[in-house]
C-alpha cells in the first residue's frame, strides 16, 4: 500500500504541471473589472478638454455598455460586441492623431488607477491599436 502511495506521489511529480494562461479578459477583472475601468475611462474623457466636444451628444450609458461589451469580446471574455463597426461609429468625427493619442492617454490613467498590470495594459494597448486607421480621420 505503501508503495503504491509513493508510486502516485512520483507520478504527480514527475509530471509537469502546466500553468493554465490566464486570458486578457480575466487580467481585466472579467465583465465586472471591464465595466469598471470603462466607467474610469469614461470620467477621464469627461476631464479632457482635447476630447470632450466628441462626446457632448453621446448617450453615456449605451457608451459604457458599448465599450464594455467591445472590450470584454476583444479580451477573450464570453461577450459579443452588438455595436455598429469602428469606421460607422466614427465617421464624420473627424478625429485626429492628437485627439486619438489623447483618449488613449486617458485609457492609460483610467488602467492605472484600477492598478491593472503593465503587461495586461499593454496586451490591451496592441490589440485596441489596430482599430487605429478605423478612427482617426473619419
Amino acid at each position: 500500500m505503501a508503495r503504491i502511495f509513493l508510486v502516485a506521489i512520483w507520478l504527480l511529480l514527475a509530471v509537469p504541471v502546466v500553468a493554465m494562461e490566464r486570458t486578457l479578459y480575466d487580467e481585466l477583472g472579467q465583465e465586472q473589472g471591464i465595466s469598471q475601468l470603462m466607467e474610469a475611462f469614461i470620467l477621464e474623457i469627461a476631464e479632457d478638454d482635447r476630447v470632450i466636444h466628441h462626446f457632448e451628444n453621446v448617450d453615456i450609458d449605451r457608451f459604457h455598455r458599448m465599450l464594455s461589451e467591445h472590450i470584454c469580446e476583444l479580451s477573450g471574455g464570453p461577450c459579443k460586441y452588438s455595436g455598429e463597426s469602428m469606421v460607422t461609429v466614427h465617421t464624420g468625427m473627424n478625429i485626429s492623431r492628437a485627439e486619438f493619442n489623447a483618449v488613449v492617454e486617458n485609457l492609460m490613467t483610467a488602467m492605472d488607477q484600477q492598478q491593472l498590470a503593465v503587461s495586461t495594459q499593454n496586451r490591451l494597448l496592441a490589440i485596441l491599436a489596430s482599430f487605429h486607421k478605423e478612427v482617426i480621420y473619419q
